[in-house]
């Protein structure tokens, strides 16, 4: 395939969510080609490198903790080097809930060319999943580990009157979904988009109260979707 990348520039590469198979051709190419692939974790990098037979391939890590200090050096070297390189999650599509955010800032601020390589997103997954037209939503994304701030803002996002998008890990499954149930009604109808594109795949559609009797205790990777 003709060369794809160039230097000087840092191309933000969406990865599989969950199987494997969910990755786009162009993807793997740009991982084929750039210098250098900066992951958030290098196990499940190592993993995606060694299905895709790129195992030569030169992995930095940034990640929550260490974004901010190593994020300049980084970027320096892709353009002391005339550099290309792909920026990856763990899964899915970086920088959207995952670390990444400051390195796409700080490469436009040195005038570093930033390119999309768009793919798998757990959350427009799980939208093309519900059976109502929807044509608004507010996304609360990650919120607060602390119950009374969690209710809090969720409180917030109820009064917005829309359909109302929460993600969060997985061993705080049931506590979103508790919170939810007090906050919008155990009656209110609602998606649960469980371990999306993986074996264990579950979508739960019914009221909070009884969707969350129906997991109560579990763990999944989870995207909820409280409709209006």
């Amino acid at each position: 395939m003709a060369e794809l990348v160039k230097k000087n520039t840092l191309y933000i590469v969406a990865t599989p969510i969950g199987h494997p198979d969910d990755i786009t051709l162009r993807a793997i190419e740009v991982l084929k080609q750039v210098d250098v692939i900066i992951c958030e974790e290098f196990k499940p990098a190592r993993r995606l490198l060694k299905r895709l037979d790129l195992l030569d391939k030169e992995l930095v890590s940034i990640n929550e903790h260490n974004e901010q200090e190593e994020t300049e050096s980084i970027l320096l070297r892709l353009l002391q080097k005339g550099e290309s390189m792909a920026l990856i999650s763990d899964c899915g599509t970086p920088v959207f809930s995952d670390p990444g955010h400051f390195m796409v800032k700080t490469a436009v601020d040195f005038g570093i060319a930033v390119v999309a390589i768009p793919g798998v997103s757990s959350l427009m997954t799980a939208l093309s999943l519900l059976d109502f037209h929807l044509q608004e939503f507010v996304f609360g994304g990650f919120l607060p580990r602390s119950g009374g701030d969690r209710l809090k803002a969720m409180t917030r996002l109820r009064n917005m009157n829309m359909p109302v998008v929460l993600m969060d890990t997985p061993y705080r499954l049931t506590a979103v979904i508790e919170d939810a149930a007090k906050v919008f009604g155990k009656g209110r109808r609602a998606t649960l988009a469980c371990d999306l594109t993986q074996k264990s795949e579950r979508i739960y559609r019914d009221t909070l109260g009884t969707i969350k009797n129906k997991v109560d205790g579990k763990k999944a990777e989870f995207i909820l979707i409280i409709h209006a």
